[in-house]
């Protein structure tokens, strides 16, 4: 499987470009999945379903599956959060993982950036970033990609990635 991340600011556009390149990838016959890591409280269940509850009552693991699809939730319990390559053994092989946050994980990452954030640039300061992608003009070494033309950074990935 190949592997790429998206490393940002929040509020830079991250989710929005994954949105517009996850289609363009299953349209080049790619089969693609996605690990996001939150960096906050989440939840996929909800209050009063079984396996809510069921969860809640203490089961570890509980697994709930249908016709259409499945979800396993897993609870840490107080462990630690297992690091990036051990999640990423958890999914099924595909072409392409898509990885947004993990900012620190040793795997080639294009940077979404936009002024308006205010923040600064991630790449100096992380080697594995491979390119940026910005709505405004930008003094970097590396290749420089409109925010906005989601065709031009999907081939980037693409030919980066050598599935191209």
């Amino acid at each position: 499987m190949k592997v790429f991340g998206f490393a940002g600011w929040s509020g830079s556009g991250k989710t929005t470009l994954i949105e517009k390149l996850i289609p363009r990838f299953v349209d080049a016959g790619l089969s693609v999945s996605l690990i996001k890591h939150a960096h906050h409280t989440f939840d996929v269940d909800q209050p009063g379903k079984d396996s809510y509850r069921h969860r809640h009552a203490g089961a570890a693991e509980v697994l709930v599956t249908s016709s259409r699809r499945w979800v396993l939730m897993h609870e840490l319990r107080g462990a630690a959060e297992p690091p990036f390559e051990e999640q990423l053994k958890r999914l099924s092989p595909c072409d392409i993982v898509i990885v947004e946050g993990f900012k620190h994980a040793p795997i080639p990452k294009l940077e979404v950036w936009r002024r308006e954030t205010g923040e600064p640039l991630l790449h100096p300061n992380d080697p594995h970033i491979v390119a940026v992608a910005s709505d405004a003009k930008i003094s970097t070494r590396l290749p420089l990609l409109e925010l906005n033309d989601d065709g031009a950074i999907a081939s980037f990935i693409l030919a980066h990635l050598r599935l191209q």
